[in-house]
């Protein structure tokens, strides 16, 4: 049985653009655009060309893709011009894609409010915008703006204006839930019967996330006929986002009633690429991944239940729906109060730590788990600290620097500033290091006492001189005068590691001041920093 051919168009660098506060340089465009073409996406819409200087330098830009086709999106003539004088249709051909991409009315209520013209108008601008494309010699693709509803409210006029672009010679006839209302079994019922007027192969949706729907929606309409599925990296876009790419690709490749029908021209070792893709855009966009993201989620293939580990080391598919590899994920066994012996067993082989399962320290490790997560740590993300801690009940972890004191204050100047300083006396191979520093708050001014100094503290200083504090955040665990506090530190250095500590105290600064030893710690253990005498 021969597959059908199913095309993915991504809109990431339009639609995704069009997130609140999102806002795309040239570079970063270009990244994201180099990006998906490796991945082996048909079609990237690059932006549109003349409503931002942003968008239009990028098609000014030579793009030598080896996959994809670089699509230019713009929208219908204006009524009142002809196409060959409408100036937005003129910079879609300047533009010089091989695709062009144009949003047309399809509701008549849209119509008539948005556009302020009639129906009939409506359908010439479509028709002669068509035509005028063809006749360059462009792939031509129709986006039927709020086709759904359009659809629901006057089905004649919706399909009318999917027939007057698709008769004029237009590759493709995309139907979009753009205010992203429809449901699941709207999209079949829908589909199936305007693929009675338009060929399935030359349908294509774009659905959007307003009722969580858009993925969802997606295979749907995949399934009644469609043969081009547009969506973002990550879900990106305007309000709750778009059909999730990183979400769809692989179900089309993964999952049997979908891999057995289709063919896609992305290979099947890119897939495989599709957690970094993912993580590329986080760190462009310089925001925190959204761990629970289906497939490529950092806790996508996490295990927190001590049943569900103990399962999980038996068959990973008992808890797992694929191979986390397969979408270049991994998997990730969590600790917490909630954990048994078979997550301890299973986390410290992660790390490297070789042990029976008959020690005794695993139960030792365990106890000390489950008695500080009941006064307030939790080592459920905050990996770095439970190596630590594992690795002083079961093995060694060498000296490095003592901190033997520390002195925090707090000032506001006569201008009105407030002013946080810290002092810390460092101990390296017995050597006493009285550093000081200042920073915008007491955590801050201690962590900067620290690194300020980095040079004066010999043989670490090589190690710690990239260690950056990406992220630093407080919660109170509970109310009163004798509160108690949890803080959690992310850090990273100039290798790409991310590592995530955390302190707890009845008082912030030594909370803080606890996760901060940890992150040095770390660092230092993990480069092979040689021990303190």
């Amino acid at each position: 049985m021969s597959k059908e051919q199913l095309y993915i168009f991504d809109t990431t660098l339009r639609d995704g653009a069009q997130t609140q506060g999102v806002d795309f340089s040239i570079d970063d465009k270009l990244k994201i655009a180099l990006a998906l073409d490796n991945l082996g996406i048909d079609y990237i819409e690059g932006g549109w060309p003349g409503a931002n200087p942003t968008d239009t330098e990028f098609f000014q830009k030579k793009h030598s893709f080896n996959n994809a086709k670089l699509t230019s999106f713009g929208m219908t003539k204006r009524t009142g011009r002809s196409a060959d004088n409408d100036p937005g249709l003129a910079a879609l051909i300047n533009s010089n894609t091989p695709a062009v991409c144009i949003v047309g009315k399809s509701w008549d209520f849209h119509v008539d409010i948005a556009l302020g013209i009639s129906n009939e108008e409506n359908l010439e601008n479509i028709k002669e915008t068509a035509k005028h494309f063809v006749k360059e010699n462009k792939e031509f693709m129709f986006d039927a703006e709020h086709f759904f509803d359009g659809y629901k409210a006057n089905p004649n006029y919706a399909l009318s204006c999917l027939k007057t672009a698709f008769d004029e010679g237009a590759r493709w006839i995309v139907l979009c839930d753009t205010n992203g209302g429809t449901l699941p079994h709207e999209v079949t019922k829908i589909i199936t019967e305007v693929s009675k007027t338009i060929p399935g192969k030359n349908l294509g949706i774009h659905a959007h996330n307003d009722t969580g729907n858009a993925v969802a929606n997606s295979l749907a309409a995949v399934w009644s006929g469609v043969r081009q599925v547009q969506g973002t990296i990550n879900g990106l876009g305007e309000r709750c986002g778009n059909a999730n790419l990183m979400s769809l690709i692989p179900t089309f490749f993964l999952k049997k009633d979908f891999a057995t029908k289709f063919n896609l021209n992305i290979k099947p070792d890119n897939i495989k690429k599709l957690t970094e893709c993912s993580r590329l855009l986080d760190e462009i966009l310089n925001r925190k991944p959204n761990k629970h993201l289906p497939y490529v989620g950092a806790a996508a293939f996490s295990h927190k239940g001590g049943l569900h580990v103990s399962a999980v080391q038996k068959d990973p598919k008992t808890y797992e729906h694929i191979n986390p590899e397969e979408v270049g994920n991994s998997r990730n066994i969590v600790v917490s109060d909630q954990s048994g012996k078979s997550n301890i067993i299973s986390r410290l082989k992660t790390i490297g730590i070789e042990i029976k399962e008959s020690d005794p320290k695993i139960k030792k490790l365990l106890d000390e788990v489950k008695d500080r997560e009941f006064i307030g740590y939790s080592y459920d993300g905050a990996d770095a600290s439970f190596e630590l801690l594992a690795r002083r009940i079961i093995s060694k972890i060498p000296r490095y620097i003592l901190i033997k004191e520390y002195d925090v204050s707090v000032k506001k100047d006569s201008s009105g500033a407030i002013v946080s300083s810290a002092k810390a006396q460092l101990e390296v191979d017995g050597e006493k290091i009285m550093c000081t520093g200042e920073g915008n708050g007491p955590v801050n001014a201690l962590d900067n006492a620290i690194r300020q100094n980095v040079d004066r503290l010999n043989k670490y200083s090589k190690y710690l001189k990239d260690l950056k504090l990406v992220d630093y955040k407080v919660r109170i665990l509970n109310t009163g005068t004798e509160a108690i506090t949890r803080v959690s530190i992310e850090s990273t250095d100039s290798k790409g590691k991310n590592w995530f500590t955390i302190g707890v105290s009845a008082n912030i600064i030594d909370a803080s001041f606890k996760a901060l030893v940890d992150s040095l710690d770390y660092k230092l253990f993990k480069d092979n920093a040689p021990a303190s005498l």
